[in-house]
Formats: C-alpha cells, structure tokens, sequence
C-alpha cells in the first residue's frame, strides 16, 4: 500500500516540477499587450480540525505554496501539522498537493481545490504510526492587501483517509493565515 502511494507522491512531485521549469521558460517574442500571467504565492496558516478519531479537536499549522499559470487555473502544496491541544500524544500531519480554481481576480479571491497526498497518524500513546492516501477537497476566500501580500481569510478542508487502519476517517477543518507573492510573469497577448 505505501509503495504505491510513494510511487504516486512522485509522480505528482515530479509533474508539479516540471510545471513550474516549463512556465519559467518564456521561448516566444514579446507581443504589442500583455495581460496577467503566471503567480507563485507562498505562504502559512493556522488551523483548527476535529480528526474524527475519538472526536478529538487539535490545532497546528501549515505551509502552503500556489501556483497559478493564469489568474484562474493552478495547483496548490500544502503541509499541515496538526500537534497543539494533542490527548495522549495522538497527533496527524498532512502533505498534499492538487487543482486549485480561483473565480475572483480582484481584492476578493475565492477559490475551490482538491488535493490528494500523504497523511501521517500517530496513534495514542505512540503504539503506532501510519502513513495513509488522503483526498481533500475544500474552498476558501483570499484577500489581496496589496500586490505582494493576500490574507487567508478562511480555507475550510474536508479530508478522506480512506484506508485508514480502523476504518475511513473524515477530519475536517478551518484555517487562516497569510501569503507573500514571490513570482510574478505576464503572459503576452497580441491584440
């Protein structure tokens, strides 16, 4: 089971990277206009999640990253730690990555994606870890402050551990949080 999700992992991995080598390299001449282009926005969150097992509640953090090769189409990282408020050392991590859909290009973005990776279980007094394919639609509304600076103003994450060892396991979650943006490209049209 692990290996073929590692096998995955780097499938994804290696196609995420290869997006971004080939939308860094501009081939073509400049045409008369330009319009908005390509943005890499990094950025962390805080979050808060009941993890459906034993109904425990727990906050944490996560690190995120967002690539867009327009303004509405683009592909989102994200890793979660989910370690503050923990009963009985019982705590869960999530590394994922997937489509992400904006369908705002102004001060308010809101946004809808859906991820898929690797999840982390540490069962209750450390008798054992586990590793577990995670899908995870969610949605949420960003708020551009300035041009380098967007305020998460809320990301709501639904997640499905689907061969979870005592059976599939739903957390669900919110978090909040800010991003700076460190790529920014036109792409360019004629008109």
């Amino acid at each position: 089971m692990n290996r073929d999700f590692g096998g995955i992992l780097k499938w994804l991995l290696s196609a995420v990277c290869f997006w971004l080598v080939v939308a860094a390299c501009h081939g073509q001449a400049r045409y008369a206009g330009t319009g908005p282009g390509s943005l890499m926005t990094v950025g962390g969150t805080v979050s808060g999640y009941n993890i459906d097992y034993g109904k425990r509640d727990l906050g944490g953090a996560s690190v995120y990253a967002d690539f867009n090769v327009t303004w509405r189409f683009g592909i989102e990282g994200e890793a979660r730690l989910l370690r503050y408020n923990q009963e009985a050392d019982t705590h869960l991590s999530t590394y994922l990555v997937g489509p992400r859909v904006s369908f705002g290009k102004h001060r308010f973005n809101p946004y809808g994606k859906l991820l898929v990776g690797l999840g982390h279980f540490n069962f209750p007094y450390d008798y054992a870890t586990g590793s577990y394919f995670v899908i995870a639609p969610g949605a949420g509304v960003d708020y551009r402050l300035n041009q380098r600076i967007k305020i998460r103003l809320i990301d709501a994450e639904y997640q499905e551990w689907p061969q979870f060892t005592y059976g599939a396991i739903h957390p669900y979650g919110i978090s909040a949080g800010i991003s700076f943006n460190i790529l920014r490209s036109s792409t360019k049209r004629g008109y």
